[in-house]
């Protein structure tokens, strides 16, 4: 596969040196990819404009985009196993998720917004003007950045990608460095589909390219996902820039409140894979726990037995349940903040180190005695990390729901109860953009996706993302003369 940037329909080698991808697995260097300069950056982002211009594609009816994106969605089907295996290598989730949740998802979302292509529409408005006609148009905004992270590289990539194209719109990206293996061989797969050059480019490196982007002037809009200290860069870039639109999808610190009433096997199997999918990099993992505390040492107990039955191995292993986490510098990033929580008093109850192995492997860890002030309560550790706490029957729900708010972030929540009323009345009050009751959680592309406070600006996903990557136009038309 290409290593290289691709820039106007030309794969071409980048200004900018080479940057080493690993397989965290094993640590071994899997391939060296370019790095995009100045002037290749630059030159992305004028074939991204020039090629809303070009007849061949600002020109294609509905449902020729409609069809482009189907078979885009069928080459990833085709592909299904060796992006897959790609993935895993490259960013280390075991095989199972990269089939189910990442190439199968990548195809599902161009699938979907294949369906979109020919229902995105205008409105005729009765305005109080006499002798005049109101309608909208749904119009691109223009050129795009997409920046990527490192945890679901394939998947996140298909959900900007897809709406993008399919609203008419133009597009750089910018993958992590991490992880850029599968963006590259999707954007080859996007080539093979018959998109027109410049449509889609691609230039790697690392956060100094995705800088660039957010500072272009030419750049109309960015989609990002990734840490909240990111996206403040790029709010300030952009301000100082051109005040291009922004979609924003960062940091979490997911609450689970574990009623008096929940089934606590149930429970305990949802958070296990609530918090450990990815090895726990995921932004909306549950990783802060909050139990009745007439349930807590029954959960406690059950969670650490379920933590501690994990198999840890390489993610190409089929009975791999827990991989790697990416890199050897997020490894310590996780064990420092395990590190911290033990300084801080609390306690240990399973794993707290990193795991045997030559790559970045770490054990999945259940802390107990936290107190709602410590860091490891409000700080995203994005690893296999849970910090229990326990609330009494006696406390007002009100409480209970501000010590849920009580953090920076707000992007996903989960409530376990077997009572309605409890179910509503906490989805209600806490505040997060997605609150999911007795479930994972795993996003749709049919549902909006996109979080409060400081986990971001805007929804992707849905009919959400139709909006973030369209303008809306206002005509009116008098017709009194």
């Amino acid at each position: 596969m290409a290593t290289r940037l691709h820039i106007d329909g030309e794969w071409t080698e980048g200004g900018g040196g080479a940057i080493a991808t690993h397989d965290p697995a094993t640590a071994e260097v899997i391939e060296e990819v370019t790095s995009a300069s100045r002037s290749d950056v630059d030159a992305a982002v004028a074939a991204a404009r020039r090629a809303l211009g070009n007849p061949e594609w600002a020109g294609m009816l509905p449902v020729q985009r409609a069809a482009l994106l189907f078979k885009i969605a069928d080459l990833i089907d085709q592909h299904h196993d060796e992006l897959a295996t790609l993935e895993t290598r490259d960013q280390g989730q075991p095989i199972g998720i990269s089939r189910q949740v990442s190439a199968t998802g990548a195809a599902e979302h161009f699938r979907y917004y294949a369906g979109w292509v020919t229902k995105i529409q205008g409105t005729t408005n009765p305005i109080s003007f006499p002798d005049t006609l109101h309608y909208t148009r749904r119009e691109p905004i223009g050129v795009n950045a997409l920046v990527t992270p490192w945890n679901f590289p394939l998947m996140i990539l298909a959900w900007k990608l897809a709406p993008a194209l399919a609203t008419g719109n133009t597009v750089v990206i910018k993958p992590s460095e991490v992880t850029p293996l599968t963006s590259i061989r999707l954007v080859e797969l996007v080539e093979q589909a018959g998109v027109p050059k410049g449509v889609v480019n691609l230039v790697t490196g690392d956060g100094s390219v995705g800088a660039m982007l957010s500072s272009h002037p030419d750049v109309d809009h960015i989609s990002y996902t990734g840490s909240t200290a990111t996206g403040k860069l790029i709010t300030k870039a952009s301000a100082e820039s051109n005040l291009k639109r922004l979609t924003l999808e960062l940091g979490g610190k997911a609450p689970s409140v574990i009623a008096a009433d929940a089934d606590i096997d149930t429970a305990v199997g949802g958070n296990l894979a609530g918090s450990t999918l990815n090895t726990g990099q995921v932004c909306a993992a549950y990783t802060r726990f909050y139990v009745d505390k007439r349930r807590e040492q029954e959960f406690v107990d059950k969670m650490a037995a379920g933590l501690d039955g994990l198999r840890i191995g390489p993610g190409l292993d089929e009975s791999t349940q827990l991989g790697p986490l990416v890199s050897e510098k997020h490894l310590g990033h996780v064990d420092r903040l395990v590190s911290v929580g033990r300084e801080q008093g609390a306690e240990v109850v399973t794993g707290g180190h990193r795991a045997d192995g030559a790559g970045y492997f770490y054990s999945p860890t259940l802390f107990t005695g936290v107190d709602d002030n410590m860091t490891i309560m409000h700080e995203e550790i994005f690893g296999p990390v849970l910090a229990v706490t326990s609330y009494s029957d006696d406390d007002e729900l009100a409480a209970l729901i501000a010590r849920a708010n009580d953090t920076e972030y707000g992007l996903a929540a989960t409530v376990w109860t077997r009572d309605i009323k409890t179910a509503h009345r906490l989805s209600a009050g806490i505040k997060a953009g997605a609150v999911f009751v007795n479930m994972p959680p795993i996003p749709d592309m049919a549902a909006p996706w996109g979080g409060y406070k400081a986990s971001g600006w805007g929804r992707e996903m849905g009919p959400w993302a139709i909006d973030a990557y369209t303008e809306t136009k206002s005509v009116w038309m008098h017709y009194g003369y």
